[in-house]
């Protein structure tokens, strides 16, 4: 399916799995997590959506006080979280809703198509949990923590799970391969150290080149049009 929007976004990542999306005024955050400047994504937020419950992609602290301090701000999340969410959140309830798997929806003037439906496997002793993966006006994709790769669009930036402990590189280079987006940058990487990220950015920047990806990490508060 091709994509269409109206103008171009503004992604600006603020640490590990967080992310900020600008356009035509409006904001959108996706997992503003406890290893994440979440002050600095939820500012002027009109939206947020939430891939899964682990505290690295949600800060429930920060979270929760900033949809009561905001009456306009909206929060999406997998059905459980997003249950569980409400439950403490006083009037803000009516303001999180649930995010279900094979859906599309308008949110602060973006298009939100979703996928997937669970996390990774990390272990068979640690439970599996719900994630939703979201595609943005059909150009970009945060896949939470899982490797699903979107259906019936062709995004052109993802934003790729570099470092986890439920994957291996090869895995991380077979998921850009899959998706063929134009541009990709690396989110969940606040596990890693300097060594580390530089091998991570050798292996996935170099054979994803070989399928027409361009890669390019970003530092905490940094931005590019997409």
């Amino acid at each position: 399916m091709a994509a269409a929007r109206l103008s171009p976004m503004k992604l600006t990542k603020y640490g590990h799995a967080c992310v900020r999306l600008e356009k035509d005024g409006r904001v959108l955050v996706i997992d503003p997590g406890t290893f994440s400047d979440v002050a600095a994504a939820l500012e002027g937020a009109d939206a947020v959506l939430v891939t899964h419950e682990h505290a690295d992609h949600l800060d429930t602290t920060r979270v929760l006080p900033a949809l009561a301090a905001d009456p306009d701000l909206v929060l999406y999340a997998p059905a459980p979280l997003a249950a569980t969410l409400r439950d403490g959140a006083g009037d803000a309830a009516t303001r999180i809703l649930d995010a279900v798997p094979e859906a599309a929806f308008d949110l602060a003037g973006f298009s939100v198509r979703t996928y997937g439906g669970q996390h990774a496997l990390i272990h068979a002793h640690i439970p599996v949990v719900h994630n939703i993966g979201y595609v943005i006006d059909e150009a970009l994709y945060h896949p939470g923590d899982s490797f699903t790769v979107p259906h019936d669009v062709q995004v052109t930036t993802l934003l790729v799970p570099a470092h986890a402990p439920w994957s291996k590189s090869g895995e991380v280079i077979d998921f850009v391969i899959a998706v063929r987006p134009k541009k990709v940058y690396p989110i969940h990487d606040g596990l890693l150290n300097e060594r580390g990220l530089a091998l991570v950015d050798g292996h996935v920047g170099r054979f994803g080149g070989l399928y027409g990806a361009s890669y390019e990490r970003l530092e905490s508060g940094v931005g590019r049009e997409v």
